[in-house]
C-alpha cells in the first residue's frame, strides 16, 4: 500500500500540475506518521482517519474528517472479533477502505493498537499508520479540530488473506515450549509478579514511548532494540499476552510496526486463568 500511495500521488501531480513535482510529492507513510504529515494530507481523498477511544472526548472535538469506531463493537462477545466480513463492514463505514491508507489515533494507545489488531485481523495490517503522539499532541500543536460529525463512509473494505493474527487459549497451550516463539507479557511488574505465563517475558508497553506526556513514539530502531533486549531471536514469532488483549494489541502493533512477525493471544491471562490446569508462574 505504501509503495502504490507514493505511485498514484506522483500521477495524480504529474498530469494536474505544470510545477515541478518532486517538492510536492508526499513522504511515503510508513507505521509512525507525524502530525505535520496529517496534517498536509487532511484533505487527501486517499487518506482516511480513524479515532478511537472514549466517545465524548472525540464529540468534544476531533481532527477534521476523522470518524469514529467503538473498540468493543468489533467482539461478538467473550473473546471473539466479530466474523471477517462484519468486522470488515464496521470498519468500512468508519472509514477502511480498499484503496485507502487509514491513519489511526485515539485518546488511549490501548483502544488504538485493538483497532490495528482488527484491521489486521481481516487483511490491512500494511494499510495503516498511528499518529504520533495522538489527539493530545495535536491539540498542543494548535491544529485544527472539529465538531461536526463526519458521514459514516460507503467505501469497500476488502477481507483479504492473512495470517494467523488472533491466538486462543489451546493454541497458546500448543507453543508454550516451541523454541520458535516468544511469549510477551504486557502488563505491569505487580500483575506479572501476581502469575505469568510459563517461559513469558516481561515487557512494558511504556518503554515504546520517548516522551510519556505527550505518548510520542520512539524510533522504530529503538522499539526493535525493545524486542531484542527481551530475547526475541531473528526469526521467532512473537506472541503478546496481557490482562483481556489491550495492552497485547498495542505491543501487536509495535512488533509489526518493527518488522517483527507477531501474534496476539487475545483472551490473555483472563482467559488463561480460566482452566485450572494450565500452568501459572509464581
Amino acid at each position: 500500500m505504501y509503495r502504490l500511495f507514493v505511485l498514484a500521488t506522483a500521477v495524480a501531480l504529474s498530469v494536474s500540475s505544470a510545477s515541478p513535482v518532486s517538492a510536492q510529492t508526499p513522504n511515503e507513510p510508513g507505521p509512525i506518521v507525524s502530525t505535520a504529515w496529517l496534517q498536509q494530507h487532511l484533505d487527501d481523498p486517499r487518506v482516511h482517519v480513524i479515532s478511537t477511544g472514549d466517545e465524548k472526548i472525540f464529540d468534544r472535538g476531533h481532527i477534521p474528517g476523522a470518524r469514529f469506531v467503538e473498540h468493543m463493537e468489533t467482539l461478538e462477545g467473550g473473546h471473539h472479533l466479530l466474523t471477517p466480513d462484519t468486522l470488515a463492514s464496521l470498519l468500512a463505514r468508519a472509514g477502511a477502505a480498499d484503496g485507502v491508507h487509514v491513519v489511526l489515533y485515539g485518546d488511549s494507545p490501548m483502544t488504538t493498537g485493538w483497532v490495528y489488531m482488527a484491521l489486521a485481523s481481516v487483511g490491512h495490517a500494511d494499510d495503516v499508520s498511528w499518529l504520533d503522539g495522538d489527539i493530545n499532541l495535536w491539540r498542543s500543536e494548535q491544529r485544527p479540530v472539529d465538531t461536526k460529525a463526519t458521514p459514516a463512509a460507503s467505501g469497500h473494505l476488502s477481507v483479504k488473506p492473512a495470517p494467523d493474527i488472533v491466538v486462543d487459549r489451546s493454541w497458546v497451550r500448543g507453543h508454550l515450549q516451541a523454541s520458535e516463539i516468544r511469549v510477551l507479557d504486557v502488563r505491569s511488574k505487580r500483575e506479572w509478579d501476581d502469575g505469568h505465563l510459563p517461559g513469558a517475558t516481561l515487557v512494558l508497553w511504556q518503554n515504546l514511548f520517548a516522551d510519556q506526556k505527550t505518548l510520542k513514539f520512539k524510533s522504530i530502531d529503538e522499539i526493535r532494540g525493545l524486542f531484542t533486549s527481551a530475547g526475541v531471536q531473528p526469526k521467532q514469532q512473537i506472541v503478546t499476552y496481557c490482562a483481556v488483549g489491550m495492552r497485547a494489541s498495542l505491543m501487536y502493533w509495535a512488533a509489526r510496526a518493527a518488522g517483527l512477525p507477531a501474534r496476539v493471544y487475545l483472551g490473555s491471562y483472563q482467559d488463561w486463568q480460566q482452566d485450572s490446569t494450565d500452568p501459572i508462574v509464581r
